[in-house]
Formats: structure tokens, sequence, C-alpha cells
């Protein structure tokens, strides 16, 4: 009888200890001195200007000893919001401003994240005009050590932030023009906490805060033969809410998943059109590795491809759509394409089928090592080497010191960014 007591009770406890994790963006909207000013409004080479190494001089228990400052933008419709993001070392944090000018200053608002962990909170920052605004704000401004310095305060959680914050510029961000940093389900999992689901067009609008200069995204097709976004093998409760769906995503046609699913944060499983039509006309993003997830004819990806390529030529946009090829079924159902040679297209499998398939990558997984002698033979053939996925901070900076690979792909693009633009 004892034991038939303790063991209801000995439930309780666990269910009531359980911890609902969560890392909600905070309302950061309630600075009255930023919603006060006028629009930033600085022209590219001013943005440019700020962009850099910086060295925290406080703030340095939270995001270390120094950190890389980038600018990014999302269009919609005729509106351009620029952000601007600080990626740390330390604990896989970040910052996320946007940016207003008041009077001969310039403010920043926004949150901070530590992806290791579930710590977020507000952060707002000013540059004054005596320490580089009126730089930044001149004609073709040339950063120098020294020459800027943004400071200001942040907070954990929804309190108003009080700690102090502030780095200096120190040097221009590495970048060699050609690295990419590629977003695992187009800007990270859902799992991770961050505010948007993956796979989803509000990622992609989102994903270059995070520093991906590139997606990768998981393609399947519905029932009715339709390329859409999504990861898993089925419908669950790790990418989607509750529904009336069960069991395999290709059981059921595009308008049952549009109609009955939604996202974990309530976004519609996109299709493969509307994931292209925002990298292309809503991003800066600069390539997309369709990676597919599904057994079947690759027909209808390849049409998409090609018609999207064509329409970022028309759009006077450098965007390059590789199919990705993970598989021997994948391998052979691209050789079956009539038109395969001509087919932009990533293979993870051996270096034999990189040449079979005309890839113009080869991408192997990071546990098989920095392979620097396959990789030398790749670029001796004229093609690329991406490796996946890193996601261990120590891993990413190995990688970038001692492999000679052309992009990384990550859950967590803003680490990678860290430590590529923080190379000296």
């Amino acid at each position: 009888m004892k034991l038939i007591l303790i063991i209801p009770f000995l439930l309780l406890v666990v269910v009531s200890c359980k911890k609902e994790y969560s890392a909600p963006v905070p309302d950061y909207n309630n600075w009255v001195a930023f919603n006060a000013a006028g629009p930033l409004n600085l022209p590219v080479s001013s943005r440019s200007a700020m962009e850099g190494v910086y060295d925290l001089t406080s703030g340095n228990a939270d995001f270390g000893e120094t950190i890389a400052v980038k600018w990014s933008y999302v269009i919609t419709g005729v509106d351009t919001t620029f952000h601007l993001s600080v990626f740390s070392g330390k604990d896989i944090s970040y910052l996320i401003c946007e940016g207003r000018k008041s009077g001969s200053d310039i403010l920043l608002n926004g949150y901070w994240r530590k992806m290791a962990g579930v710590e977020t909170g507000i952060v707002r920052l000013t540059i004054k005009a005596a320490e580089g605004a009126d730089l930044i704000a001149g004609n073709n401004p040339v950063a120098s050590p020294g020459s800027i310095i943004i400071a200001g305060v942040y907070g954990n959680g929804q309190e108003i932030p009080g700690i102090p914050i502030s780095f200096k510029y120190n040097r221009p961000l590495h970048n060699n023009g050609s690295f990419l940093i590629l977003a695992h389900r187009s800007g990270g999992r859902t799992s991770d906490l961050l505010p948007v689901s993956e796979n989803s067009v509000a990622m992609i609008r989102k994903t270059a805060e995070f520093g991906s200069t590139g997606i990768e995204v998981d393609v399947r097709l519905t029932s009715d033969g339709i390329p859409i976004l999504y990861h898993d093998n089925t419908i669950n409760l790790r990418e989607t809410q509750k529904s009336g769906l069960t069991g395999p995503v290709e059981n059921y046609t595009y308008d049952q998943l549009s109609t009955f699913v939604r996202l974990i944060h309530g976004e519609k499983i996109p299709t493969l059109r509307e994931a292209l039509d925002a990298t292309l006309y809503q991003t800066a993003l600069r390539f997309v590795w369709l990676d597919t997830k599904y057994l079947g004819s690759l027909q209808v990806v390849r049409d998409i491809q090609k018609e999207y390529l064509q329409k970022a030529v028309a759009a006077g946009r450098t965007l390059n759509i590789v199919i990705g090829l993970p598989s021997e079924d994948a391998r052979n159902e691209f050789l079956a394409l009539p038109d395969f040679s001509d087919a932009p297209n990533l293979c993870e499998l051996s270096l034999e089928d990189v040449e079979k398939t005309n890839a113009e990558i080869w991408a192997p997984r990071f546990t098989l090592g920095t392979q620097n002698e396959e990789v030398a033979k790749v670029h001796a053939a004229g093609k690329l080497a991406f490796v996946w996925t890193l996601d261990v901070p120590d891993l990413v900076q190995k990688y970038l010191q001692d492999g000679h690979f052309d992009a990384i792909l990550s859950n967590y693009p803003s680490s990678v960014a860290y430590y590529y633009y923080a190379q000296q």
C-alpha cells in the first residue's frame, strides 16, 4: 500500500519540477528616445564603415572580449529594414538592433540572445556624435582603431536594461567575399527556441540577422506533387502545432497541409516557390541548397530551379540555387533528368559521384575531418567544397583555421559569422 501511494507522489514531484524552456524575444519597443527619433537613413558607405571587429570595454562577462558587427536588410513591399547584428564568441551570443538618428547621435535598439542557453534581454546602444556618429555620416567614411565607440546598457528578460556595455572599433571584418555562411533549415532549428519556425518564409526573411549569407532548406513533395519545405518525415509536435493530421507529409495534398497545419510559431508550411520568392526578392542571400528529402523524380524541383535562376538573372541578383544529392537514390533520380549535366547540384557522396553528376559542389559531413587533400582535388577541378553540419564553436574555429572549405553549414550561423569575420 505504501508503494502504491509513493509512486503517484513521485510522479507529481517529477511533473511539478519539469521546466518549460523558452527564450521569447523581449518587447524592446518602449525606449522613449528611440521612438521619438527619426529614421536612420544611412547610405551604404556609412553602414559599411560601421562594420568591423570591436573590442569590448564593458559587458565582457556576458559577451567576451571581441565582437563582430555586420549589417543586413530585408525588403517588405517598398520598405527596406536594416538590422545591425553583433556576433560574439561567448555562449553563441548575438545582439540584433534597428537604428535611428537622434540629432547628431545614432541610437540602436533591440535585443540579445545566448544560443547556448535561454538567456535574452533588451539592449539600448548609442553612438555619440563625437564618438563616431559624425564620422559615419560623413562623405566616404573610413573607420580606424578607436574611431567608433558604441555604448549603452542591456538587461535580462523584460527588465529595463541597466548593465553597461560598450565596444570600440578595432579593425575591418575578415571577408574574402566568396566564403558562405549557410544556415541549416533556413536559419536554425525550431527546437533551439528561435522566434520563427525552421523552414518558414519568416525564417528566410530573418536568417541574415543571424549572419547567414545562404541557406539550406528541406524539400518534400505533397501527394499532389507540390514541392514544400519541411524537415521531418512526419507531421509532429516538434515542427507543428496540434492538428488533426498525422503521419507522413507526403500523404496529404498541399491544400490539406495549408488549411489544417501550422508550424510551431503559426506560419504555414511554405511551397518551394514561396521560399524562393522570399529569398530572391526580399533578401540579399546568395545561395540556396535544396536538400531533397523525398524519394521520386526530381523533375519538378529541377523545373523550379531553372525558373528561379532565370528570374535571378532578370532581377540582377547573384543567387545560386543547387539541388542537393544526399543519397544514392537522389543521385540516381538526378541522373535520370534529361538535362542533369546542366543542372547545378551539390553532391554529398564520393568524389566519383561528384564527377558523375557534374556537381558544382562536394559536401561531406564534418565527422570525416577537414580532408584537405580531397578538398584540394575538388578545387583543382574548378569545384567548391562545403562541410556540414558544424555547430560546436571549437570545431567551427578549427575548420576555419585548418580547413579549406568554401562554406560551413550550421544550425548556429551567428557562431560561424563570429569566428569567420573575427579572423586576423
